[in-house]
């Protein structure tokens, strides 16, 4: 019998380190994957369709949506985003814990469709930091680092929905503390008593 893997939703203000820590954690953490999520936004230098995202058209995405493929969706700058139902409760049976990459309004409908779901926002410990963040990335126009610094005060208000809060300060701390997040999840009652039947049967019979 193999125990259920863990779903996790991690959510942050474009700026905030969320998808290098993710990366970082997926490399450290056996067992964990990244969910790759449908996307009608344009792909930038250095993405590769499958790996980053799925890239689709609106009519694409659309239809996608018409067949309820969708654990949960959002509308983010302008452009939509998915994430592929029938993939998550495939890796979550096979035991693989997953993660998603999605905004606070994703990480709410993942939530309420899947309360077990645990999830993560990572803050950044200072808006004139995310500032910088965004300004040092060079991918875009100083009226779109305008508009995320914006958007960013009211996502980051979502915090408080979230079950663990990390603030990405210090990023080999903050992925520690990812990490801990994770560990924590796999050593509780349930899930462990599933990986230790043979153990417990010889301890208990």
């Amino acid at each position: 019998m193999t125990a259920a893997g863990t779903l996790y939703t991690v959510s942050a203000p474009s700026g905030a380190g969320k998808t290098s820590l993710v990366k970082a954690l997926v490399e450290r953490c056996e067992n964990l994957q990244v969910s790759v999520s449908h996307t009608t936004r344009p792909i930038r230098p250095g993405e590769t369709d499958g790996v980053n995202y799925h890239f689709v058209s609106e009519a694409e995405f659309s239809a996608m949506l018409g067949q309820a493929a969708f654990l949960e969706h959002a509308r983010v700058f302008g452009n939509f985003y998915g994430t592929s139902q029938h993939w998550v409760e495939q890796q979550l049976a096979a035991g693989i814990d997953v993660i998603l990459e999605i905004d606070w309004q994703g990480a709410e409908q993942v939530k309420h469709l899947l309360p077990q779901t645990r999830a993560i926002f990572i803050l950044p410990p200072s808006r004139e930091t995310l500032e910088q963040r965004l300004t040092n990335r060079g991918q875009d126009e100083r009226s779109i680092i305008e508009s995320r610094m914006a958007e960013a005060v009211q996502e980051m208000s979502h915090y408080i929905e979230s079950d663990f809060l990390v603030v990405n300060q210090d990023f080999d701390t903050a992925l520690a503390e990812l990490g801990a997040i994770v560990t924590s999840q796999r050593l509780r009652t349930p899930r462990q008593a599933v990986h230790l039947t043979a153990m417990l049967d010889n301890l208990l019979n």
